[in-house]
Parts: structure tokens; sequence; C-alpha cells
């Protein structure tokens, strides 16, 4: 769609209402799309998007639920997923996981019945499916909080048995040491720490000599020290190369994993665009809601009269404040096909051309208006405005100079598919 001047959507106050869909939209994908607004000349994209945003309207209407509750941004996860080589941690499958869940629970609300009856929204999901083994890999070295199962594989299983055995062996261990030494009043008040990942005795400094094992630190005041004690030393180099075995071998099972799930890279990406694609419809539907719009008849024909519209944000200032709002009713075309309104200052009449104009850009961007569902839009490639004192102080023009510009650039430029507004 062409406009002019380049200020036109501005003056229109278009900007405001992407703003007002941004604010509904929840996730990243669905913002971009309320910023990059597309105005659309083809009938057949404009009557599927407003048909799309009036079925979610209706079921926002009906308080029933729709099942998009997935929001988080994980494109860049899903991109490393798809890098060979790549691992993702366990986190990071949990949250593909959830995106999954939420895929399935979409699908599964598209019974036959409800495909019939929202067959716009069925269109978001016509070309592609559902695969439940991407959860079945996941749930398979994975539990519920992104931790790598026992049985994720054999290794990790003995790996993990004799850590469990080797620190009950160090607890028991250990125990026995803090009793006896307690009992020799050589401990601190807390008795014992973790430094270095290591287990160590909390020892009154003056007695640091006595107990004998590896110094790994002071406190500040050095009133205390902190010793591994030599008996668990070779249980606790043990269990550090245990660990570092386990850390080892759950490298290679994300490893596996990421490998193994990223042949569903592609389909997981039209998943989150699913997700995004069904959150920016939701959003033209509480758009649509809060301004009480309605989807009129569309007509592929410079067309338009409007019953009982309303500019949408005086309409919403109107609404917040407990005032009403009077709509207007306006007719063009091809035998109306200029209308001169006359009247007093304030009396609402550039209000009225930016209510028409306002409401064509939007309904050609596939939102809902605020006006009656009896209104019949048509769909027009050039919207050409002349609104309030434009004279160029950089270009030397006057006032009535720049009105001649404009006029110039009207006649040279307008053609049957031209909605254009002329002010004073």
């Amino acid at each position: 769609m062409k406009f002019f001047p380049e200020s036109a959507l501005q003056q229109l106050e278009f900007d405001k209402i992407k703003e007002l869909l941004g604010l509904h939209c929840r996730t990243e994908y669905a913002k971009h799309k309320a910023d990059e607004l597309r105005i659309h000349t083809r009938k057949e994209y404009i009557e599927l998007e407003l048909q799309q945003a009036n079925e979610f309207k209706m079921i926002l209407d009906s308080g029933a639920n729709f099942p998009n509750d997935f929001t988080t941004n994980i494109l860049r996860d899903l991109k490393l997923l798809g890098i060979p080589g790549a691992s993702l941690a366990g986190e990071q499958f949990i949250l593909i996981r959830r995106l999954v869940m939420s895929m399935e629970s979409i699908f599964r609300w598209f019974t036959v019945e409800v495909r019939d009856t929202f067959a716009g929204l069925t269109k978001v999901i016509e070309q592609n499916y559902y695969e439940k083994n991407i959860k079945v890999l996941i749930d398979e070295v994975l539990d519920e909080t992104g931790v790598v199962r026992d049985k994720a594989s054999n290794d990790l299983y003995d790996i993990r048995m004799k850590l469990y055995k080797k620190r009950g062996e160090l607890r028991r261990m250990f125990d026995r040491i803090v009793s006896k030494l307690n009992k020799q009043g050589y401990l601190a008040d807390i008795e014992e720490s973790f430094m270095n990942g290591r287990r160590v005795l909390a020892v009154v400094a003056e007695q640091k000599r006595v107990v004998k094992g590896v110094l790994h630190s002071e406190s500040e005041s050095r009133k205390t020290s902190f010793i591994e004690p030599e008996e668990t030393t070779e249980l606790n180099n043990e269990i550090f190369s245990l660990e570092y075995e386990e850390t080892k071998e759950i490298y290679r099972i994300l490893r596996a994993l990421t490998q193994q799930v990223g042949v569903y890279a592609p389909l997981l990406q039209s998943y989150l665009n699913i997700a995004g694609e069904f959150d920016f419809i939701r959003a033209k539907g509480k758009l649509a809601q809060e301004m009480s719009a309605a989807y009129p008849q569309l007509v592929d024909k410079a067309h338009l009269h409007l019953i009982k519209a309303y500019h949408p944000l005086l309409f919403l200032f109107n609404k917040r404040n407990g005032k009403p709002t009077f709509p207007t009713n306006i007719l063009l075309n091809h035998d109306a096909s200029i209308l001169v309104i006359s009247g007093p200052n304030a009396g609402g009449k550039t209000v009225t051309m930016k209510t028409v104009g306002l409401l064509q850009i939007m309904l050609q961007s596939g939102l809902l208006v605020p006006a009656s569902a009896d209104s019949t839009l048509g769909i027009f490639k050039q919207v050409l405005i002349h609104i309030g004192d434009t004279q160029s102080i950089e270009f030397e023009l006057s006032t009535y100079s720049s009105h001649l510009k404009n006029m110039k650039h009207f006649i040279e430029n307008a053609n049957g598919k031209t909605l254009f507004f002329i002010d004073e």
C-alpha cells in the first residue's frame, strides 16, 4: 500500500494502534509482527487475517480456553540444536519439551468439529503435525527438572551407584571424626564446612597442628582453620574422580540427545512460529475486545460504508474516563465517491476523517474495526492525506504553496483505488 506523505500513518495515529496491539503480545515473535504490522492490498490475505482475529475473539468472548501457553523465546536454543556437534543443557531440553507439550495440547484442541468451526485458526497448523517422539526422547534421558536420569546409560548408572556408596562411607567416617574431635574440644562452633567441593573440619586455630590433614583455608579472623582430615583424603579423591567421570558421561549423553532431537530442529522451529502466530492472533482478538471491534463485510473494490463507527483511540480514552463516544456513519461508493464535511471549529470534521482513514488501514492490516458488523469496507491501493498546517520553512513553502504542491501530487497520482483526505 502506498501512502502520501511519508508521515501519513503517524498522522492517522496507526503507530498508536500498533503499540496497543503490542501490549497484548506475550512472545517475541508476536511483538515483532505487531511492530512490523503489514498492510495488505490482496483480499485473500486480509480476509484470512480478519477471520482469524474474529475467531479468536469468539473464543475469548465465550470464556473458552485456547491452550497456547508457551511464551518463552527459545529461538537461540533451537538454532544451537541444529548445529552439528553442539550440546544443549538439561534446562534447555525442558523448555523444548514444554514447547512440544504445548503443541500437543493445541493439536488435540483442533478436533474435526473445531476445525470446521474455526477454519481460519486451523490454517495456522494446516501444514504441520505433532511429533510425539521428541517428548519420548527427552523423557528417556531427563527428569521433569532437567536432571539426567540415573538409567540414561549403563555407565552413568554404575558411576552414580559407586558415588552413592563412597559418599555414604565418607559421611559415616566424617561423622565419627567430628564426634571424636568435638569431645576433645578441637572444633569451632560450626564444626564443618565445604571447601573446593571437599568436606572439611572447622578446627580451632590453636589446635590446627594437632589435627592431621590438608589445610584448605582459614577464616578472616584467623580463629578457625578448615582442614580435610587425612583419613578422608583418599575417599575424597575417589569421589572427586567419580564426579569427574559423571560430568563427562552426562555431557556425552546430552550431546547424543542433542543429535537425536536435532533431527527435528526444523519442526521445532515451526512449532515456535505456531506458538508465536497464535499469540499474535490472540493479541488481535484481545485488542478487538478492548475496542468493541467487529468483523465487517469485505469487498474487493473501492467501497466504504461505515455504520456506527468510532475512532478507536477516542473510544478507549472516553471508555477509561466513563464518557460516551458518538458513532458516525459514512458512505463512499462508485456513485458517491466524494464526501464534503462542513461545520464549525472543533465540530469533529478532522476526527471523522481520521476515523475513516485509521479504520481502513486497520482493516487492511487484518485488525477488526470498531464499527457495526453490518459495515462494508473495500480495499484501497493508496491513501493520500493532507491534514493540518503543512508549511515548510526548510523548503520555503508557505501554507498555501504547500496546499498547491500536495493537490498537484493528488491529481497526478490518484486513481480508482485511492482513498484521500483533504482537511481545510
